[in-house]
């Protein structure tokens, strides 16, 4: 039999759901799937999202939610709730950073093979590789990816300003549109400094940040790869030196003297740090469609996470490459270009500020200038919030 207790603290995580925004991936999970699979980095809003799901169509004893740090699971197995909630009728039950849990990927192999009319969802952090699990989840999860907040979903959650979501080719025909902001810019240069993580408005948000970054190198890297904590501190360093470098073009022998570590773990540990939604790395098109390029540039993340980490002012050039492939990344497979700063599919881009000009790609069909600082775009120059748009 389920404590009680699981059920009152179920409901009162339930009371602090607000229910006016929900994430993008919201409509796009398949919440009566067997097993489903959020991950994505800390602090993007995964737990509130099937908080909001559960808020919005639970049935009494029908729905249940806990999240794997839970006291219960001092006693207790994953496998051992899934018993006894499918013996007491349950039929959905919500395993929040399920990253916590020492043997969650063979728990949930056996819950899945064992409970045919259980509807599994579980979060974890981005470091999670399911594919490789040791208990092969791969065959039986449906996996999602969720990213922070692009600038559509900031105007929407902070500022109420609600738009539709355009395509990459609506918005390189210049169709992006907003109603209700006669002037973007502003905001615009807002959500570069504070607008990607949903918690972006609460006070103490720097630090707030600086926290998902100690917990996500300190706790979910170390604890995911069997690393020492001698490694940590050289992971934080390597994540200070790509901030103040980025894009960073990667140079193992010189990092590795710098971080005084072998050339061989370099790979590695840029690896980690890229499943943990701390950078993303540029690759070129030679690994083929989601392949493994080489790798051509490495950004910090995310905008905000560069204002955050670098000692200095990030240089601009360098957050407005790092916005353009944060937001296209989603739903676009986005790699380097040999004559100009990306490729989507058969698309050229060249970012830049308002002044960039036309000379770089003029002789390259398909291709765009990105520019910072306009408000509407012409022909093949693009602003670069449009891109913000896509989710």
């Amino acid at each position: 039999m389920i404590n009680d207790n699981i059920f009152i603290y179920m409901n009162e995580m339930l009371k602090k759901t607000p229910m006016v925004f929900k994430r993008y991936m919201y409509s796009k999970i398949p919440w009566n799937s067997r097993l489903v699979g959020i991950v994505g980095p800390k602090g993007v809003g995964k737990s509130t999202m099937i908080l909001q799901y559960i808020k919005e169509n639970q049935e009494d004893g029908k729905y249940l939610y806990i999240s794997a740090d839970h006291t219960y699971f001092a006693g207790h197995t994953i496998a051992d709730l899934a018993d006894d909630f499918v013996r007491e009728g349950g039929k959905h039950l919500f395993i929040d950073e399920v990253h916590k849990y020492k043997n969650w990927s063979r728990e949930l192999k056996q819950i899945y093979d064992i409970h045919s009319d259980l509807n599994v969802v579980f979060t974890g952090s981005s470091i999670l590789d399911i594919h490789k699990g040791q208990a092969d989840l791969s065959r039986r999860a449906l996996i999602f990816n969720m990213q922070g907040l692009s600038f559509r979903e900031y105007l929407e959650l902070f500022h109420n300003i609600r738009t539709q979501t355009y395509s990459l080719d609506e918005i390189l025909a210049n169709k992006v549109s907003i109603n209700d902001l006669e002037h973007p810019l502003p905001l615009f240069r807002d959500y570069l400094h504070f607008g990607y993580y949903p918690f972006s408005k609460e006070d103490g948000f720097e630090m707030r940040l600086q926290q998902v970054v100690n917990q996500t190198i300190e706790t979910d890297i170390m604890q995911y790869a069997d690393m020492k904590s001698s490694t940590a501190r050289k992971l934080r360093q390597m994540l200070t030196i790509i901030s103040g470098l980025s894009p960073y073009k990667p140079n193992a022998l010189s990092l590795a003297t710098e971080l005084s570590v072998s050339k061989n773990n370099i790979q590695e540990y840029m690896l980690h740090l890229e499943m943990a939604g701390m950078i993303g790395q540029l690759r070129d098109n030679t690994g083929g469609i989601r392949g493994l390029g080489k790798v051509e540039k490495v950004y910090v993340d995310n905008t905000n996470l560069m204002y955050a980490i670098s000692t200095d002012t990030p240089d601009i050039g360098n957050i407005r490459e790092t916005f353009f492939y944060n937001q296209t990344r989603v739903f676009n497979d986005v790699t380097s270009s040999k004559e100009s700063d990306f490729k989507i599919g058969k698309y050229t881009f060249e970012v830049g500020g308002q002044k960039k000009g036309k000379k770089q790609i003029e002789n390259i069909s398909d291709s765009f200038i990105v520019k910072d600082d306009i408000e509407t775009g012409h022909g093949i120059v693009i602003p670069l919030w449009h891109f913000g748009m896509s989710y």
